[in-house]
């Protein structure tokens, strides 16, 4: 009988360059910890790459300046209104750096009372102390400052965002407002570049409709090659992260050749039929901070074919104690496997009736992989997943 369940290891390498070979990167980590490990792959194991070591082997970065120029040939150098960016240091400080140097005004619109993905602007209860509604109220810098104090720090970084971006404006050329109406950025310009990343298609068609001149996504900014080889052509700057302080490293394009690529080479020397993805951001929310992880336009940019839908499951606890009340608890060990064996399809059918999410396989194993690899030092950006197809009939 099976002891064990799901094992997941984080796998370390070199660092990648530019240029690398990262199939045979991949592929040859693997196997030295194979041989060190005693590990054995198996049919269905799951083998998970960060974007970031994609994007770092396919050379996938664009400077600042490259950004300013993509937006000046979109918006002119006049004005720009800024929609519902993040807050964050890493992701869109660089892109706001950028904005700034190629535009006389920018306009920042920030959501409240956080950010898409729920990095908090502002005390809750000191908002409805205020009678602040953030269904309909435009709040000005000064009136945030009056209600909320001279300084809010986010609860993790300690920064105070409405200033870190203020003070990133060039002689003065920075406005900001809060509201959670994209429309109101009108107020102040026609011309607006949405920043946010997963309702962007909703907010772009707002303000289309609501006379908007110019609308561009940051997903549509960096899309055709650059001097230095940068571009994304689907996701743009979505998902990009700081690489220096004039540099920007994209999210990985292309990821199919790389994914496809594993995947051939370890069938040709295993005879194993692995599956394998690229993820990035995990799909989870911290319950201390209440801020989402996904920063990133998706968790998985490219993965093989084995990995497309839902997971095929059943509840084992229902089951056992739906067993249970009619057999005794003598008979549930065998029972629940017997009964899973020959009423799958039923069950699984049933489960969607009891109203089980139906969370991607992408999204479910590049969450785990995220949260194995870390952000930090572990240097494990390759991860591999065992097991995750078994279910508890597997002898």
């Amino acid at each position: 009988m099976r002891t064990v369940g799901v094992q997941v290891r984080g796998i370390r390498t070199a660092i990648v360059k530019e240029g690398d070979d990262l199939v045979r990167i991949v592929v040859d980590a693997l196997w030295r910890a194979m041989e060190a490990e005693g590990i054995s792959l198996g049919d269905r194991d799951v083998i998970g790459i960060t974007e970031s070591l994609v994007a770092r082997a396919q050379g996938n970065f664009v400077t600042l300046g490259e950004v300013t120029a993509d937006l000046n040939r979109k918006f002119g150098a006049d004005e720009i209104g800024v929609v519902f960016p993040l807050l964050s240091r890493n992701r869109f400080s660089t892109i706001l750096k950028a904005i700034a140097e190629g535009f006389s005004r920018v306009y920042l619109l920030l959501s409240y009372p956080g950010d898409e993905v729920g990095n908090p602007l502002m005390d809750l209860d000191r908002m409805e102390e205020a009678k602040v509604n953030p269904s309909t109220d435009l709040l000005s810098e000064e009136d945030y400052r009056r209600i909320f104090g001279v300084e809010v720090k986010h609860p993790f970084t300690g920064i105070d965002y409405v200033r870190f971006y203020k003070e990133m404006g060039v002689n003065d050329n920075m406005r900001i407002y809060l509201s959670n109406n994209p429309r109101e950025i009108l107020r102040f310009t026609k011309k607006a570049l949405v920043a946010n990343v997963h309702a962007r298609i909703r907010t772009k068609k707002l303000l289309r409709a609501a006379g908007a001149e110019i609308v561009y996504g940051l997903d549509e900014i960096c899309t055709e090659p650059k001097a230095t080889g940068g571009y994304n052509p689907q996701y743009g700057l979505l998902g990009s992260n700081l690489s220096a302080d004039d540099k920007l490293k994209l999210f990985p394009r292309d990821g199919q050749v790389y994914v496809d690529g594993i995947q051939r080479v370890i069938k040709e020397r295993t005879g194993k039929n692995v599956e394998v993805l690229i993820y990035g951001d995990g799909a989870f929310k911290d319950p201390v901070g209440h801020i989402w992880e996904l920063a990133d336009p998706v968790v998985s940019p490219a993965f093989t074919p084995g990995l497309a839908g839902v997971p095929n499951e059943v509840k084992i606890k229902y089951l056992a104690d739906h067993l249970m009340e009619e057999n005794g608890s003598s008979a549930v060990e065998e029972g629940v496997k017997a009964y899973i064996r020959n009423n799958r399809s039923d069950l699984v059918e049933k489960e969607a009736t009891l109203g089980t999410t139906p969370r991607q396989l992408t999204d479910l194993l590049g969450s785990l992989c995220d949260l194995t690899s870390g952000s930090g030092d572990k240097g494990t950006p390759i991860v591999l997943v065992q097991g995750y197809f078994d279910n508890y009939t597997t002898e």
